[in-house]
């Protein structure tokens, strides 16, 4: 009870504390259906929203700790289901319920919370096939992610062992419902992921309600798959169950031993592959043997190999012919440059000084300095000239000069008879009998 004053008079801060013990004692965890309004989520992570029916309204707050909690988006206009104590906000005096649960009424506000997470993603582009990674195709280490107790691993176990008893699996167990379940699921993938010798994951469980499989419609869960370096293999219920962890996985399969059966080959089919491979191979093989047989045969059969001695015959006349060939055209080369030569020669011949020397001339030089005299006026009286003729040559030393000029009368001749010595002149008149 709240305690008065002397006066009987209460202060706002006390009857607002009193009506807070009163409520808070009177209502210590109450459940509150309606639809959400209003609500907003706070930098803090703290929510705040009202919930409300066809008459009337109730303000609430719910913490970040439980918020993180949440399998999904509340949204204005979704009938939840929230559970909490009855408390009074001091400052303004209103009561208001601290929810610590909040969860969609029916299955239809599970599916309109399904269809809105889905848009949102499939908007972000977690789901398009080009981000969708090829499963390896001879594994040796499988990684699971499941509950340690359920039959999802018991039926993951004996598959692999069956088709593939070569095949390591590495289980990281973690919750697959109820709280906290999203939170574990997506720290398994990523553990899997830093671990490094893992090939390809299996996540997910055996059957149940849409509120057992509600986990892996989470978006920690959908973003963890999504953002895995190892392919992953959704294996979430049965058949006909679908999760948005099924369309973020690199494959889904239907059921948990389905994806047993799809990451590792089966060792009979692995067998029956090689057996056919090897009969192709033998197959390929023995026909190659009968083709080379054949063609083995046909060059036995051939002319060639039959008469070899006719094509090494044909072979020495056709090398005799090319070797006449060229005798002939060695000889024609042959004639045509001596003709050649002897047509140079005759003409070298004609212009070669020795043959004016044939027909009488002589060639007269200078003893000094070996100069061919052309001109009596090149020469003194006592030069020594070299007069070479066709035979040998003339050792001569000058007596007289004549110019060439023509001169008149007898008396000039008388004159130069008279002056001239009685010895041989070298340009003497050869028809002169007589000393010039």
């Amino acid at each position: 009870m709240v305690k008065e004053s002397d006066n009987g008079v209460l202060t706002v801060t006390e009857l607002t504390a009193g009506i807070k013990t009163l409520l808070e004692e009177t209502f210590p965890y109450v459940s509150v259906s309606g639809e959400i309004s209003n609500y907003k989520r706070h930098s803090s992570g703290h929510a705040y929203f009202s919930l409300k029916d066809d008459r009337s309204q109730l303000r609430c707050v719910m913490w970040r700790s439980a918020n993180r909690k949440l399998t999904f988006e509340p949204e204005d206009g979704m009938e939840v289901l929230a559970r909490g104590a009855l408390s009074v906000y001091d400052v303004q005096g209103q009561y208001q319920l601290v929810a610590q649960q909040l969860k969609p009424v029916g299955a239809g506000a599970l599916q309109a919370a399904f269809e809105r997470l889905k848009a949102k993603l499939e908007k972000e582009g977690l789901f398009r096939e080009e981000h969708k990674q090829a499963l390896p195709s001879f594994p040796e280490r499988v990684g699971v992610v499941t509950s340690a107790s359920g039959a999802a691993i018991r039926d993951i176990i004996q598959v692999l062992r069956r088709r593939a008893p070569w095949v390591s699996i590495i289980l990281r167990p973690a919750p697959v419902q109820g709280e906290g379940a999203a939170a574990e699921i997506a720290a398994a993938i990523e553990e899997l992921n830093d671990h490094g010798a893992v090939d390809v994951l299996i996540v997910g469980r055996g059957g149940g309600s849409v509120e057992d499989l509600w986990a892996f419609n989470e978006e920690a869960v959908v973003r963890a798959v999504f953002q895995s370096r190892i392919p992953v293999v959704s294996a979430v219920g049965h058949e006909t169950d679908y999760t948005l962890t099924d369309f973020a996985a690199d494959l889904r399969a239907p059921t948990p031993s389905g994806a047993a059966e799809i990451v590792v080959r089966d060792l009979r089919e692995l067998k029956d592959r090689s057996e056919a491979v090897l009969r192709r191979l033998c197959g390929s093989m023995t026909g190659y043997l009968d083709r080379s047989r054949q063609r083995v045969a046909a060059a036995v059969t051939s002319y060639g190999l039959r008469r070899p001695v006719d094509q090494i015959g044909q072979y020495a006349q056709f090398t005799d012919e090319l070797t006449r060939r060229l005798a002939d055209r060695c000889f024609h080369d042959h004639e045509t440059r001596a003709q050649l030569v002897g047509g140079l020669a005759g003409r070298l011949q004609a212009l070669s000084p020795l043959s004016v020397l044939e027909r009488g001339y002589a060639v007269c030089q200078r003893a000094s300095d070996g100069r061919i005299v052309r001109d009596a006026d090149e020469l003194s009286v006592d030069d020594r000239v070299n007069v070479r003729l066709r035979k040998g040559e003339a050792f001569c030393r000058v007596e007289h000069l004549h110019d060439g000029a023509e001169t008149s009368g007898s008396a000039a001749r008388g004159k130069r008879r008279e002056e001239a010595p009685a010895t041989f002149g070298l340009f003497e008149d050869s028809n002169n009998t007589e000393p010039a």
